[in-house]
């Protein structure tokens, strides 16, 4: 999802860009049931009773916390004024806006578009819920939207933007609970975290608007800025070997935990925001611990930088790739695990191929236009709000 710039401290991180691709994978292969493969399979089923790729969202949820609040929170906290604190809070949205909005209204218009003039397979859904859907998604409230239909009907395509409603309702109100709790953020953010950690969420609306993994990013990086974050470098991680079963074992951990059949804890996603702030307090120091082979490093890296588009493009790619091929196969065809290669290669194909025209055509260039505009309002006003 939501990828972070930052001026005044390092701008990438390297552990946490691979951190981003692994959230996105989790993802990715999650949705793949039903939606791509449409059909089950005893392989296919046993498979997803222990695997719950749906953590991979409160894992870009704690990224996302982290990345924005270690270079915004320090700023406003050293605004000097009100002025100053709400303008260097408008530059702050200006910039989220062009970073994420252009991609994601591009799709949500094709996702609408899709599900009217090319949808005979029926795979997009009813052009009435994806019409709501996208509605929703547009407002910025399609977390709240999915709650109050969950269960009751398909809302196609558009049904991941519920994560990307709550990262953006997330961006507006940081600015404001800094700017209201002033020096206490911190003790704020602990109870908050610690009330949703305990918090059975037995409802659809409660499990979509959790904040406890973004407000652990938050926390961690608050703590970097305190001498005693040096203290808690796991040093034991330089050994490649360590690292490596720490990474395997923390995701193997997260896909374990999302599974409905395991059912590890009555409710996983305290320890699901636990394990992935975990990774992200090691990513958080910048020392390579999760890719030292460098051409996995180099794939990490671009499935972590392209993990926003591959976020809001594996969807559409899925029923796509059906609607391909209930056009290309006689009218009559049973699609069943017969299909499963030939469909997995052409959704990957689209996927791949769809998210890195998105990122170089939509995303990169708005991103950049956003920080054009970020440099103007803070030229005018005599600052340098942004590198």
């Amino acid at each position: 999802m939501a990828t972070g710039e930052q001026s005044g401290v390092k701008r990438r991180i390297d552990d946490i860009e691979i951190l981003r691709a692994f959230a996105v994978i989790l993802v990715v292969v999650e949705h793949m049931q039903f939606n791509l493969f449409h059909w089950n399979t005893p392989a296919l089923k046993s498979f997803y009773e222990y695997y719950g790729g749906w953590t991979g969202v409160d894992l870009f949820f704690a990224i996302s916390g982290f990345v924005i609040a270690r270079d915004l929170v320090p700023k406003l906290h050293s605004a000097g004024s009100r002025a100053n604190y709400f303008h260097r809070t408008l530059i702050f949205w200006v910039r989220r806006f062009w970073r994420l909005i252009p991609s994601a209204w591009a799709w949500l218009t094709l996702i609408f578009l899709a599900s009217v003039f090319f949808n005979s397979s029926g795979a997009w859904g009813t052009v009435s819920n994806n019409a709501e859907a996208v509605l929703f998604a547009l407002l910025q409230v399609a977390n709240f939207y999915i709650a109050h239909v969950f269960g009751q009907e398909f809302s196609g395509a558009a049904f991941v933007y519920w994560s990307l409603s709550l990262e953006e309702q997330f961006y507006l109100l940081l600015p404001l609970l800094v700017f209201i709790s002033g020096r206490k953020l911190s003790y704020i953010l602990v109870f908050s975290v610690l009330v949703q950690i305990f918090l059975p969420r037995d409802t659809a609306l409660l499990a979509l608007v959790r904040t406890d993994a973004l407000f652990l990013g938050v926390l961690i990086a608050l703590w970097a800025q305190h001498p005693s974050y040096r203290l808690f470098k796991p040093r034991f991680l330089a050994h490649p070997m360590a690292a490596l079963a720490f990474l395997v074992l923390s995701l193997l951990a997260l896909a374990c935990v999302g599974s409905e059949t395991l059912r590890i804890v009555a409710s996983p996603y305290g320890l699901v925001a636990v394990i992935s702030a975990l990774l992200v307090f090691v990513a958080s120091y910048d020392q390579d611990y999760f890719a030292r082979t460098r051409w996995i490093k180099v794939l990490l890296l671009w499935v972590g930088t392209r993990s926003y588009a591959l976020y809001l493009i594996h969807m559409p790619s899925y029923l796509l790739t059906r609607e391909i091929w209930f056009g290309l196969e006689p009218a009559g065809t049973r699609f069943n695990t017969q299909y499963t290669y030939q469909f997995l290669a052409t959704a990957l194909a689209l996927l791949l191929v769809l998210s890195e025209l998105n990122y170089r055509i939509i995303e990169t260039p708005f991103r950049r236009r956003g920080v054009a505009l970020a440099r103007s309002m803070a030229a005018r006003r005599g600052g340098n709000e942004v590198e």
